[in-house]
């Protein structure tokens, strides 16, 4: 199955675009996990089976494995993920962007090594650092347009040939890069005005929008902005404010709690959407 069917199927069926992010943070874990023999594994199959019901995707941050020496949770979480949710896609988050060769072999770790569905890369050396990517055309390629940081502005508000850098971005991903029909884009909710920008040079691409939660981001405002035409088309990310909702053996618990929440919020915006 190609990915955006996969996630058009699991947005529908779970009437959600929230996105969990598994950024596995140590030093935020609950004294429990970190007793457990392999802490950043539990702790990820803890959130997973207490916010699965609330999902359309996961998406793992690998550098918060990597950098644990963890690269074996963040495989057997996927694992974890597909073998009991099949249905769930999975994003690995690594914002790779490298010369062809390099990223030939970057595109074997995510969708090789790890399984994952989708991964999200940096567009800023140009088409050819994307191109091995599409070596597997039922995957995911959400390239980084407008972010939630801000400093993402340095760069991407440039302006080159009458419009600014992102906006080239997400015009060619709504274009000539989209050769499989499997590009996304990474806007964040912090920024709901370029989100409204970035959809109508690309009304049909999907949209990764990270920032509500712990960055702050206006459910409303992102979710008015970034509907597609059929009302869906967001994947909407929260981190922090889901995993670490809770600091007790309840955690998971408050996790689920959280996206309950923050699923609810959405389906509200959207709501309101459709209502004016």
């Amino acid at each position: 199955m190609l990915f955006t069917e996969k996630l058009s199927a699991r947005t529908r069926s779970a009437d959600s675009m929230l996105c969990v992010g598994l950024d596995p943070d140590p030093a935020k874990f609950p004294q429990c996990i970190l007793a457990e023999p392999d802490p950043i594994y539990a702790f990820c199959e803890q959130i997973v089976r207490a916010t699965a019901p609330y999902v359309c995707a996961y998406k793992p941050q690998i550098a918060y494995f990597a950098a644990n020496r963890a690269e074996d949770a963040l495989e057997r979480i996927i694992s974890l993920i597909k073998s009991e949710h099949p249905d769930i896609p999975v994003i690995l988050d690594a914002k790779r962007g490298d010369i062809g060769s390099t990223a030939r072999q970057y595109a074997k770790e995510a969708f090789v090594r790890y399984n994952a569905d989708a991964v999200t890369l940096s567009p800023y050396m140009g088409f050819d650092t994307i191109e091995p990517y599409f070596e597997y055309p039922d995957r995911g390629i959400i390239v980084l347009c407008r972010t939630s940081n801000p400093g993402g502005k340095d760069i991407e508000e440039l302006v080159a040939g009458g419009e600014m850098v992102y906006e080239r971005i997400a015009r060619l991903a709504g274009s000539s890069w989209n050769r499989t029909g499997q590009m996304c884009l990474v806007v964040g909710a912090t920024q709901p005005r370029e989100i409204a920008s970035v959809r109508r040079l690309a009304p049909s691409v999907p949209l990764l929008v990270p920032g509500i939660g712990a960055q702050g981001g206006d459910v409303n405002a992102a979710v008015a902005a970034g509907l597609d035409a059929d009302g869906w088309g967001m994947i909407i990310n929260s981190s922090r404010a889901i995993l670490y909702a809770g600091k007790d053996e309840h955690f998971a618990q408050a996790a689920a709690e959280a996206a309950i929440s923050t699923r609810d919020a959405i389906r509200r915006a959207k709501a309101l959407c459709r209502s004016q």
